[in-house]
């Protein structure tokens, strides 16, 4: 089941369109924000590795106007703490039926499909996958999940996926370049060599 995985590869001004009618970004963890590998303490404590890149991109999506979610079918005080520094507006932990889940906080949020993207990388996130505005993997997705969304990242998950997808978001809403101005780029002596 891996047609259609180079075709998802490409950015399209279908994207584009759907881009500009979201207003949510909803992310798995574990092989989306992460490398989805878990690193086990003899304590029985669970690490997990986030890429600062990916961090910041949540922070740029939030600034330039889109709630930015989570929605984990694992439980973890680890992503809690990572979702308050980085100002996640809802955070959904313990879920294994992420699209119940996803039909909640349509409901709670009056929110239509339409306008949430979701990121995600594995079998239990083809419900909610199917059911937004937007779909989008890490290139080191499932096969299954690589062929069923709209967009597949270059970057694997864990590794500056969520990163490469917000600038997608961003440019497609005409926001890129003023979160660019933002950080100097474009004036005489900042960027170049």
């Amino acid at each position: 089941m891996t047609e259609g995985f180079a075709a998802n590869r490409v950015w399209t001004p279908e994207l584009d369109r759907r881009a500009r009618a979201l207003s949510w970004l909803l992310l798995d963890v574990d092989g989306v924000l992460t490398d989805g590998r878990l690193h086990l303490a003899a304590s029985g404590e669970v690490f997990k590795s986030f890429h600062v890149r990916d961090g910041l991109a949540v922070k740029l999506a939030r600034a330039a106007g889109l709630s930015v979610g989570i929605l984990s079918a694992r439980a973890s005080a680890i992503v809690a703490a990572r979702a308050a520094d980085l100002g996640v507006d809802e955070v959904l932990q313990g879920h294994e039926d992420k699209g119940a889940a996803f039909r909640e906080l349509l409901e709670r949020r009056g929110l239509e499909p339409a306008a949430v993207a979701f990121v995600g990388d594995d079998l239990q996130d083809l419900p909610v996958l199917g059911a937004v505005g937007l779909s989008a993997a890490p290139s080191d997705a499932a096969a299954e999940v690589r062929a069923a969304v709209d967009f597949v990242t270059a970057a694997g998950g864990g590794r500056g996926a969520v990163r490469e997808l917000v600038e997608r978001l961003l440019s497609a809403r005409g926001e890129w370049e003023r979160v660019l101005a933002g950080f100097g780029r474009g004036r005489p002596g900042h960027g170049r060599s």
